[in-house]
């Protein structure tokens, strides 16, 4: 592991407003970035969190915030992949090298969650005595990767988009997406279902979940019911409910 796995996020300038996205309102656009992206934050956040404040005397604590960790830098692992197979094809395929800086900044998040695995299992594995610095280490390593992955996306929902939506139609990209979902595990989808749809405004979860209902067996929907439900707040699950009409009890333990 080198120091400069670990280097200070980019200073870069940031539009404020969305310069790079073309006129009109984005949101009457297909955005393949916008729900993910809600909840990559939503997981990397809590679990920054969840790290900083781990109780390294506690064997069950501790592996219980490595547990959140790994699953958290796997799902980073398989969504950049996702998006360099599908996404950055497109637009390589209309805009050449026009997906060139993300790509390269995909091969350095893979290096830092190489290397955050292996501080990981160094504090697994840590003395009583050395815990708590591994800890610190491991929380500060993991600030900057997530300070990085919040400019890294925004750079994807502003100028990848202008680029997407400049080269496709809604209903390509509608398509494309569905091809990239249709590659993804089912406890991925799981996975990624716990923290979008918490993530999301009302309206969005009602397309999320609409959308899965629509395409799921009614066990398979109950699933995702009970895997959401404990993440929600009374009124956003009964705002929920009613919009994609179940019953309210549906996902009760």
């Amino acid at each position: 592991m080198t120091t400069a796995t670990f280097a200070e996020p980019r200073r870069a300038s940031i539009p404020l407003p969305d310069a790079a996205a073309p006129a009109g309102s984005p949101a009457a656009r297909t955005d393949l970035y916008v729900s993910i992206h809600k909840a990559l934050r939503s997981f990397m956040t809590d679990t920054l969190s969840r790290i900083g404040r781990i109780d390294v005397a506690d064997r069950a604590d501790r592996d219980a915030a490595l547990a959140q960790l790994d699953e958290l830098l796997g799902l980073c692992l398989a969504h950049l992949r996702h998006e360099n197979e599908f996404v950055h094809t497109a637009i390589e395929a209309r805009q050449p090298a026009g997906s060139q800086r993300i790509a390269a900044e995909h091969d350095e998040h893979v290096e830092t969650i190489d290397a955050l695995r292996a501080e990981a299992g160094m504090l697994r594995a840590a003395s009583a005595a050395d815990a708590e610095r591994l800890a610190l280490r491991l929380y500060r390593h993991l600030a900057l990767f997530v300070a990085e992955n919040f400019q890294h996306m925004h750079v994807e929902e502003t100028a990848h988009n202008a680029l997407l939506w400049q080269h496709y139609s809604d209903a390509e990209l509608g398509a494309l997406h569905g091809r990239l979902l249709a590659g993804i595990s089912p406890q991925e989808h799981l996975l990624v279902a716990r923290w979008m749809v918490p993530a999301s405004t009302p309206a969005e979860r009602a397309e999320i979940v609409g959308a899965a209902k629509a395409q799921m067996p009614p066990e398979a929907l109950l699933g995702v019911m009970r895997t959401v439900r404990p993440h929600l707040d009374a009124a956003g699950w009964a705002k929920l409910a009613a919009a994609i009409g179940i019953d309210a009890r549906l996902g009760a333990a």
